[in-house]
């Protein structure tokens, strides 16, 4: 039976995506969708947050459905490398409470990377997975935050096309 709840739901989401990409209302979202047919994971690609060291690059996710999806969070681990406080710099784990905590039904997939999108630009360093990154920050170390950022970034992160 959750199955068929999940299944439902997984396709009533893609549908909204796809409206909502037709009709370019998916920024920063580039791309969200199933890596195949059984819908068991998906792929999105993010934009950086303007107004940050992430800015002109782009961010790929990968999240993992569970099988009482939507009672419980799907799985979401970046699967570029990144430098920041609330992401793991080896396990790519993502600290983020509508991924634990707080989740709740209501939320859907294209909520939860819009608010990763969010997180990127705001981050919490009081509550960090990355220390390095947490401490630069709360020692007001933005500067050398932000090489950081950009350094990883260049190695790690594709550029973002102009678009045409």
């Amino acid at each position: 039976m959750a199955t068929n709840v999940r299944t439902r739901r997984l396709m009533k989401e893609l549908s909204t995506i796809r409206k909502d990409a037709a009709l370019g209302t998916l920024d920063p979202i580039l791309t969200l969708e199933p890596v195949s047919d059984s819908l068991d994971t998906w792929t999105a690609t993010i934009k950086g947050p303007d107004d940050s060291a992430y800015s002109g690059f782009v961010f790929k996710l990968s999240i993992n459905i569970p099988s009482q999806y939507p009672m419980t969070p799907p799985e979401v681990r970046f699967v570029t490398k990144i430098f920041h406080c609330n992401v793991h710099f080896s396990s790519h784990e993502i600290c983020l409470d509508i991924l634990k905590s707080t989740w709740t039904p209501a939320w859907s997939l294209q909520h939860v990377v819009r608010a990763i999108h969010l997180l990127m630009g705001a981050p919490e360093p009081d509550s960090p997975l990355n220390c390095d990154a947490g401490n630069l920050l709360r020692a007001g170390d933005k500067r050398a935050h932000d090489s950081m950022v950009r350094l990883i970034c260049s190695r790690y992160a594709e550029r973002l096309q102009p678009e045409k």
